[in-house]
Formats: structure tokens, C-alpha cells, sequence
């Protein structure tokens, strides 16, 4: 079936065409400009345009989170633009900290620069937490730290440093871990230096003013106010027991030595046994030639019958001798 043409509204479809895209058009402008947000800004007296906004979409910026800050900033008086706002963002700062920093540092009258507040956000400090510390100090606790004295005598000292954040040093300054490390060393000089430690116990502000003597807070991002010891503890007695370690020590090198003595005694004891059994074989081998040589003897004619049996009558007289001899001296005993 043909369709008829005749009866077509094209002034209609026009009509409803042209209202859809018209649609389209206006749900892409409420996309890329958030009215909601310059209305904000307009009726807050900052003077943001369309512009800036769409273009802060383009480059993946979020509106909200440049155009809050500066309003709280234009209410706190202070001058900041859009620009700067947006290039922190961009770099990977907190914008919305920054500009809190920059507030309580107006209130509080202590000079602080965008620029400057800017380098500490990016620099991974909090810069806010930093302009808090300035007006407000902080109380850094150290650990217990454990030093003996020169009596040998271990002294076990807790501290606490009172700091102030300098803003001025937060960018390359050093941080807490620093200024503890400071304190307990000048904790272990001062008790280390000290004759006693009784001479600790009944002074223990000498570890403060000599640790705050030597100017722990230089190449740090704080401030030292104060150092107050506040716990001071008698540990062990290390010096004694080092004495006690080195006697045993002692002690187990003169058992060593005399192991050693004693063994060498057995190998010349056993070296002389060895050669005294050397020499009996001599002598057994010498008397094994004694009757070869009586027998040499009579075979030349050197020696004859009486002879020999006037030798043996002398050995049996020996024998006999010595036979009494060892029965009175076992009598005796």
C-alpha cells in the first residue's frame, strides 16, 4: 500500500525537532556550566564567569572544589584568584586546606603568603595543622630513655618538648622524629657526664637546661619552647654487672689457660713414657746380645767354663740381695 505524503504535518515534525535539540543543547550546557555553583558565586560577590567555568571542565578541573575555597577566601578578605587556586589543583594540592590556612593565618596576624602556604601543601606538610601549631603549641612526648651515669648506675628519664610549628623552615625542615632523637641523645650526654647518679635524681632540671642549651630545633620545621623532664627512674646497675661479666670472663680465660697448661703437661707425660719405653727396648735389645756374646766369648776361647760359672753365682747373689732388700723396706712400710 502506498504511503500518502498528503496528510503529513511537516511543520509539526519540525517544530518537534527543532524542541529536541533545543533539549539536547541545554542539557549539554548544564553539563559543561554548573548554574547552581555561579549563582553561588555571584550572590557571594566573587566574580567568577561562564567561561572560567566551562573551561575548568575541559581541563578536568572540578568547579566546586576551586570556586568554595574562593569564596571563603573573598569573605575572609583575602586576595586570592582563580588562576592560583586552580594551578595548586592542578599541581596536586589541597586547595581547600590551603585556603583554611591561609585564614587562620590572617586571624591570628601571622604572615603567610599564597605562594608560601602553597610550597608546604605540595611539599607534604599540613599547613593548616602547621598555622595551629604556631598559635597553639604542641607537646611531643618522648619515649624512655635509658642512660647510665658514672657511678655505673642506670638512669631510665621520660620528657616532654613543647614546640612551635616555624613556618618559615616547614618546607625542608626536619620533623618530630628529629627533635626526639635530639632530646634522648642530649638526655644520654647529661646523664652520661654526670659523676653520680644521685647527682641526677636531685637535679633533674640539669637535663633540660643542658639539652635546651644546645639548640636542638636548628634545621627543624619547630620551634623548642621548653623541655621538662618528667619522669626520672634508678635502672639497674649496669657498672657492676659489667664488672661481674668481665670477672667470669676473666675466670674463663684463666680456666682456658690452664686447661691448656695441663694438657701440655699430659703430652710430655704421655712423650715421656713414649721414650722410656724407647730406652727399655734399648735395654732388652742390649741384654738379648748379652748371651750371644758369652757365646762368641767361648767359642774364641775368652771365656771359659769357671768364668761363667763364677758370673752366674754373682747374678744369683745380686738377685738374692735385692730379693731381701725389697722384703725389709716392704716390712717398713
Amino acid at each position: 500500500m502506498p504511503f500518502n505524503l498528503a496528510g503529513f504535518d511537516f511543520a509539526a515534525v519540525g517544530a518537534g525537532l527543532i524542541i529536541f535539540i533545543v533539549f539536547i543543547a541545554l542539557m549539554v550546557i548544564l553539563a559543561l556550566v554548573p548554574i547552581g555553583l555561579w549563582i553561588s558565586a555571584l550572590a557571594a560577590g566573587v566574580k567568577v564567569g561562564i567561561v572560567d567555568l566551562i573551561g575548568m571542565r575541559l581541563r578536568r578541573v572540578s568547579p566546586a572544589k576551586i570556586v568554595n575555597p574562593l569564596i571563603k577566601a573573598e569573605k575572609a578578605g583575602l586576595d586570592v584568584k582563580v588562576t592560583q587556586l586552580e594551578a595548586h589543583y592542578l599541581a596536586g594540592g589541597n586547595v581547600d586546606r590551603v585556603v583554611n590556612a591561609l585564614i587562620a593565618a590572617e586571624r591570628a596576624n601571622i604572615p603567610l603568603a599564597f605562594e608560601r602556604a602553597a610550597a608546604i601543601d605540595l611539599a607534604g606538610r599540613d599547613v593548616l595543622q602547621a598555622v595551629q601549631m604556631s598559635v597553639n603549641p604542641k607537646v611531643i612526648e618522648t619515649p624512655v630513655v635509658a642512660a647510665m651515669a658514672k657511678d655505673g648506675i642506670e638512669v631510665r628519664s621520660k620528657a616532654r618538648v613543647t614546640v612551635r610549628a616555624n613556618i618559615d623552615r616547614l618546607v625542608g625542615g626536619a620533623g618530630e622524629e628529629t627533635i626526639i632523637a635530639r632530646v634522648g641523645e642530649g638526655i644520654v650526654t647529661t646523664v652520661g657526664s654526670s659523676a653520680s647518679h644521685k647527682e641526677v635524681l636531685e637535679n633533674p632540671d640539669m637535663i633540660s637546661k643542658t639539652v635546651l642549651a644546645k639548640g636542638l630545633d636548628t634545621g627543624t620545621a619547630f620551634e623548642i619552647l621548653s623541655i621538662d623532664v618528667a619522669d626520672v627512674d634508678v635502672g639497674r646497675n649496669i657498672g657492676a654487672k659489667l664488672q661481674a661479666d668481665q670477672a667470669e670472663a676473666d675466670k674463663q680465660i684463666a680456666q682456658a689457660k690452664a686447661e691448656e697448661r695441663r694438657a701440655m703437661a699430659v703430652a710430655q707425660e704421655q712423650e715421656m713414657v713414649a721414650e722410656i719405653q724407647a730406652m727399655r727396648a734399648k735395654v732388652v735389645e742390649a741384654e738379648a746380645q748379652v748371651p750371644l756374646a758369652m757365646a762368641e766369648a767361648f767359642r774364641n776361647g775368652n771365656l771359659g767354663v769357671m768364668d761363667y760359672y763364677n758370673m752366674m753365682n754373682l747374678q744369683a747373689d745380686t738377685k738374692m740381695r735385692e730379693g731381701i732388700s725389697n722384703s725389709g723396706n716392704q716390712k717398713n712400710q
